[in-house]
């Protein structure tokens, strides 16, 4: 009489073991080799009462945390993709380089894109703070300098597309504390936007009545699981706000992009969070 082995269960959980790891695999390469140069382009309507009826939509291209470290990663693609966008204005939401190196390849990028559109830039957290402490003095002014772009130091300034008056609020970083004072300058009435690195401010967009804030700094995680999302954000907020658009009030959102690049720090890789131009087309109330 034949005798079922009694090796089966074990040669089940080898099985296991070598699929999981086979998976592992996968996904370490995917997160290393594929994510990261894989850019989504999300699109997004607003509609405001503070645009004229029947006006055309205002196209706005966000992006943010472009982290050039000098190794060409979706730099040279990023105004390609941007100008098959027809954006009438670019907002960046900071984060530009990580290192020298990679000042040079930030500096082509915003140059070109401020040949396709008004281009309006903040700092963010690894710009001129980090990168003039570590890298001898460099101040994000400085790489902004000769690019063509509107660099937002703790700044308001206004735009006209096609007749319409936008207000465009700038805070670098480190200077979250000027912002109520900035939006104190922003007429009610008028369409306005407020450029910051990280989505912490919401409470001050929402108690100004601020229609659009961009910010980036979440990357998404960068490193995310499927149906829970990112694993880290450093936001106070948590995942409150680690990506996408959030409505604030009936007339106020936030968008916070995934960002282009890699933080400064390991792992160089994304999962889940692929990198992200965002489209925001903001139409009158139909």
């Amino acid at each position: 009489m034949k005798h079922r082995s009694n090796k089966t269960p074990l040669k089940r959980y080898e099985v296991a073991v070598y699929a999981f790891a086979i998976l592992g695999l996968i996904c370490f390469w995917y997160a290393y080799s594929v994510e990261p140069y894989w850019p989504e382009v999300t699109h997004v309507t607003l509609r405001s009462v503070k645009l004229p009826a029947g006006s055309k939509p205002i196209r706005i291209v966000h992006f943010s945390d472009l982290h050039s470290d000098g190794k060409d990663r979706l730099e040279s693609r990023l105004p390609e993709l941007v100008r098959a966008e027809h954006p009438d204005l670019i907002f960046f939401t900071g984060d530009t380089v990580v290192n020298r190196a990679g000042i040079p390849l930030a500096r082509r990028v915003f140059t070109e894109l401020a040949t396709i559109a008004p281009v309006y830039v903040v700092a963010g957290n690894w710009d001129d703070a980090v990168i003039g402490y570590w890298h001898g003095n460099i101040r994000a002014p400085e790489y902004f300098k000769g690019t063509g772009v509107h660099y937002l130091y703790n700044d308001v300034v206004t735009a006209d597309v096609r007749g319409t008056r936008l207000w465009i609020a700038g805070v670098d970083f480190d200077e979250a504390r000027r912002i109520p004072a900035l939006l104190e300058k922003v007429p009610a009435n008028e369409f306005s936007v407020l450029l910051h690195h990280t989505p912490d401010e919401v409470e001050a967009a929402r108690q100004y009545g601020i229609d659009l804030y961009c910010a980036g700094h979440t990357h998404g995680g960068q490193i995310a699981l499927p149906f829970y999302g990112a694993l880290i954000t450093y936001s106070r907020y948590d995942k409150k706000y680690e990506r996408g658009l959030h409505q604030l009030s009936p007339s106020s959102w936030l968008y916070v992009n995934r960002g282009i690049g890699l933080e400064g720090h390991p792992p160089k890789a994304r999962f889940f969070a692929r990198p992200e131009i965002t489209v925001i087309d903001v139409a009158p109330m139909s």
